[in-house]
C-alpha cells in the first residue's frame, strides 16, 4: 500500500515515509525532500513554485525505476527511497527560513544517504550547500545547469531572492569559487553584469552552444567530464544543481520563457554522466505547476532523478 506524506500525495517514486528523528532512515539508499520555498518573485511573474515538491510527488506515482535504453537498468531495484517530507519554511521570513533548510539538509548529510531536494525557488541551494561544506568539513564543487547565473547580490535589497543564491555562495567559504560551473546558461533574460560577477568569483561557464556542439559531435560525455574535473578539483565533494529553465521552452512549458536551451535528451544525458562521475547530492528547483496545464515540467524531474541514479549504479558497479 502506497505510504502518503499528506493528504493525497504520495511519497516519491513509492518509497518509505521516513524521519530524521528515528533510525528509519537507517534502510533508505536515497532521501527525497521537498522546500516549498517561493521567495522574492524577479522576472516575469512566473509564481508557484511552492507546489513543485507536491505536484512531483504526485506524478512520480505514474513510474517505475527501469529505464530499457540505458542497458535494462532498473533504480527500484538497486535503491531503496525514503521520503522526509517537506521542511516547515515561514512564508514571510526568507532569512529564517534559509537557516530551517539548513539545519534539515545538515540532519540530512548527516545520514551519508544520497539526498534529492525539491524546489522551491533556486534560492534554496545556497543553505543546502552550506550545510553539506560543515558536514565534510571541506570545499564544495558545484555544476549547477540553468539558463541564468542566478547571482545577483540582492533583489530589491532581498538577500535569497531566486535570483541570489550563487552570490551568497560566491561571498561563502562553503565552496570553491573556481569548483563552481555555470552550465548551459544562455539567453537574454541573463544581465551583463551577471556574466561579471562569474568571471570575477572565478567560477566557469559553458554555454548552451557548447552542449549542443558536443551533442551534434556525440561528445556529450567529454563536455560532461570536462565541467566534473573543474568542480571536483580542490574539493571534497560535488553537488548539482538544476534550475528547470536550462531546457527549452519546448521541453519545460511550465517554465518561464526561455528559448534555445537544452533538449531533455541533453540534459539527462549530462545528468547521467556526472552521476557516473560522482555527485553527492542534488537538487531540482523552479518547477511551476500551477503555469502547466498538463503537468509536463513536474513529470520530467522524475527522469531526471532517475537518469543521476542510473549513474550512481554504474558507478557503484564499476
Amino acid at each position: 500500500m502506497t505510504e502518503r506524506i499528506y493528504g493525497n500525495t504520495p511519497c516519491f517514486l513509492g518509497g518509505k515515509k521516513v524521519s530524521l528523528k528515528d533510525q528509519s532512515t537507517n534502510d533508505r539508499d536515497v532521501l527525497i525532500y521537498g522546500v516549498p520555498w517561493e521567495g522574492a518573485v524577479t522576472w516575469g511573474d512566473y509564481t508557484g513554485a511552492e507546489l513543485g515538491p507536491k505536484v512531483i510527488r504526485l506524478n512520480s506515482a505514474r513510474y517505475s525505476g527501469y529505464l530499457p535504453e540505458l542497458g535494462d537498468i532498473d533504480v527500484l531495484e538497486n535503491y531503496t527511497f525514503g521520503d522526509l517530507g517537506d521542511v516547515d519554511v515561514v512564508p514571510a521570513d526568507s532569512e529564517e527560513t534559509m537557516n530551517r533548510i539548513g539545519k534539515f539538509a545538515g540532519g540530512v548529510w548527516k545520514t551519508g544517504k544520497f539526498p534529492v531536494a525539491f524546489g522551491g525557488d533556486h534560492g534554496i541551494t545556497y543553505p543546502i550547500v552550506k550545510a553539506l561544506s560543515e558536514e565534510i568539513e571541506g570545499k564544495v564543487g558545484i555544476i549547477h545547469l540553468d539558463a541564468h547565473y542566478d547571482n545577483h547580490p540582492d533583489y530589491e535589497g532581498d538577500l535569497y531572492a531566486r535570483s541570489t543564491p550563487f552570490h551568497r555562495i560566491y561571498e561563502s567559504e562553503s565552496v570553491r569559487n573556481e569548483s563552481i560551473v555555470h552550465m548551459g546558461i544562455h539567453g537574454p533574460r541573463n544581465k551583463p553584469e551577471t556574466g561579471k560577477y562569474a568571471k570575477e568569483a572565478g567560477a566557469s561557464t559553458i554555454s548552451v552552444r557548447e552542449i549542443r556542439k558536443a551533442g551534434n559531435a556525440n561528445d556529450l560525455p567529454a563536455l560532461a567530464k570536462k565541467a566534473y574535473d573543474i568542480a571536483s578539483e580542490g574539493t571534497e565533494a560535488v553537488y548539482l544543481s538544476i534550475c528547470s529553465d536550462v531546457l527549452d521552452f519546448a521541453y519545460n512549458p511550465g517554465g518561464p520563457v526561455d528559448g534555445n536551451g537544452v533538449t531533455s535528451f541533453e540534459l539527462l544525458e549530462l545528468v547521467h554522466e556526472f552521476a557516473k562521475l560522482g555527485i553527492r547530492g542534488m537538487d531540482y528547483v523552479e518547477v511551476y505547476p500551477q503555469q502547466d496545464t498538463n503537468d509536463n515540467s513536474s513529470h520530467f524531474v522524475t527522469y531526471a532523478v532517475l537518469y543521476a541514479l542510473a549513474g550512481n549504479i554504474l558507478r557503484e558497479q564499476a
